[in-house]
């Protein structure tokens, strides 16, 4: 990861996902208008999950290895679950859903774009498009609902799942977001009714060579951004109802791709005026361990502010930053390509496989309405729930899965320049100043050292009393020091009454020297 290339897949694991939440702020900035149909502010919050009845009798159930990516429950929320070894088939599916919903609607251009066949796609509408870093002082407050999430709670064990079922997470999106993924994800992902006849529904034909499960999972998608299409633009004609679904069902694949298991919009209304807001949430992998992801994090986005939380189901880093997102021209109603300024919440929890990283981030235009977004985020952190088979993860990602996004593509007659992002949001960071015959060390080994954890090592263990070792002051290298020296790296270790989570400046001295170039305003992790 570098501070220029922080947003693209070759640098970042999680760019293809941050890529697809910047694509989704893009979609509801040009097509959002103010006849689409919007849910009070209340849904968000009206209910926690603590309070509902089958909220606790839904997390003592077990974790479905084959079943649907998310389902609707009753007053409480939308139960998304996804794991590690659902890579499913990669079978393609925006231009099957894209030409049933332009049947299902009965054709016509779509925001300009010519709805003859094969010619509505994602590059037809200048997506996906990429995020770009904000000036800092455009950087949202670290919410108290945020902060909240530092204190000391207790964590739930991982559920034991079968041996080959790998590492499974559950969470609760609150009512008020309306998904863009299908109920069952992408074909091979769960298990669902294939039919048996030659063609499915809307249109999406499983004869002449197309597989019945990619038919399925099709039609599914269809059926389903049809529906969402409905509930949004249940005011106005079928025109912006086609425009959305089909616009969505063309980046279908991508967000596949991005590994993105759930992605979703909420359109609302506080005191009579709009907000809107995005969430996508992802799995990806990273080999660090939380202290180390954390670190890498606060080191490589310095206008962002990284903290280390601790949620119920184990800890986790939590980044709050400004994101200039590009609204391209064929999305907007006056055809001209403009940015807006996005606060975003993103969250990290690394998964018990040692290799997994659930990635959550919550994005939204209106910063007026940012407490009321980052409370329901802080609630569904709380929600989330792990199961693993006890068997460590492979850094090498199986087939057909965490693949990244393809970058956007100008249209036709569409100069190169104008998707070029403002000359403010691309400035690059400041270099740091070294000595000549000094060699840069690589990022993961910036900021303060920490003893790395042996390969054994089982972060949901019962915690032992802490008996802190003395520091080695004199190396020594011989056989039998390397016998008893403890694995790991040696590091001072912190006073037995270190509180990570009170006020900095109260109870840890920072002696670590800043590096040229380091916000001074950004806290530490």
């Amino acid at each position: 990861m570098t501070q220029d290339g922080q947003f693209s897949a070759e640098a970042n694991p999680f760019a293809p996902a941050e890529q697809v939440s910047a694509t989704l702020g893009a979609l509801t900035e040009g097509l959002f208008e103010k006849h689409t149909s919007r849910h009070p502010a209340a849904s968000l919050t009206a209910l926690r999950a603590g309070a509902h009845p089958a909220a606790e009798a839904l997390f003592n159930l077990p974790l479905a290895p084959n079943g649907p990516v998310h389902d609707a429950v009753d007053r409480l929320g939308t139960v998304v679950t996804a794991g590690t070894a659902r890579p499913g088939t990669g079978a393609p599916l925006a231009e099957l859903a894209g030409d049933a919903l332009l049947a299902r609607y009965g054709g016509g251009p779509v925001r300009g774009a010519v709805a003859d066949r094969g010619a509505v796609s994602a590059a037809r509408f200048e997506l996906p498009v990429a995020g770009q870093v904000a000036a800092p002082e455009l950087r949202p407050p670290f919410a108290a609902a945020l902060a909240a999430l530092a204190g000391g709670q207790q964590t739930r064990q991982p559920v034991e799942l079968a041996t080959g079922a790998g590492a499974e997470v559950r969470l609760v999106v609150p009512p008020g977001f309306h998904p863009l993924t299908s109920p069952g994800g992408p074909a091979g992902v769960s298990a669902r009714t294939v039919p048996t006849g030659p063609a499915g529904a809307d249109g999406v034909f499983t004869a002449k060579g197309i597989d019945p499960a990619t038919g399925a999972a099709a039609a599914e998608l269809t059926a389903h951004l049809a529906e969402v299409a409905e509930e949004l633009f249940s005011g106005t004609g079928p025109a912006p109802r086609r425009d959305f679904a089909v616009i969505a069902a063309t980046l279908a694949d991508a967000i596949t791709a991005s590994g993105t298991v759930y992605a979703g919009v909420c359109a609302l209304e506080v005191a009579g005026r709009p907000t809107d807001a995005t969430l996508v949430v992802s799995l990806a992998r990273h080999p660090l361990p939380i202290t180390g992801l954390a670190t890498e994090l606060a080191t490589v986005r310095r206008h962002a502010e990284v903290w280390t939380v601790l949620l119920p189901a184990g800890p986790a880093a939590v980044l709050v930053e400004g994101r200039s997102v590009p609204v391209p021209g064929p999305l907007a109603a006056d055809g001209r390509r403009r940015w807006v300024v996005t606060s975003v919440v993103e969250a990290f929890v690394p998964l018990p496989d040692g290799v997994s990283v659930l990635c959550v981030q919550l994005a939204t235009a209106q910063p007026q309405d940012w407490d009321l977004y980052t409370e329901a985020f802080a609630e569904l952190l709380k929600s989330v729930q792990f199961g693993w088979d006890g068997v460590a993860g492979q850094l090498t990602p199986p087939a057909h899965t965490f693949a990244p996004v393809p970058a956007a593509t100008p249209a036709r007659g569409v100069p190169a320049e104008t998707l070029a992002p403002p000359a403010a949001a691309t400035e690059p960071a400041p270099a740091e100043e070294l000595p000549a015959d000094a060699t840069p060390l690589p990022v993961h080994l910036r900021g303060t050292p920490v003893r790395i954890p042996p390969a054994d090592f089982n972060p949901f263990a019962p915690v032992a009393d802490p008996t802190p070792a003395e520091p080695l002051l004199v190396p020594d290298d011989s056989p039998e020091a390397a016998e008893r020296r403890p694995k790991g790296t040696p590091v001072m270790v912190p006073p037995p009454d270190f509180d990570p989570f009170a006020p900095q400046a109260a109870t840890l001295t920072d002696t670590t020297v800043p590096e040229a170039g380091d916000d001074p305003d950004r806290l530490p992790t």
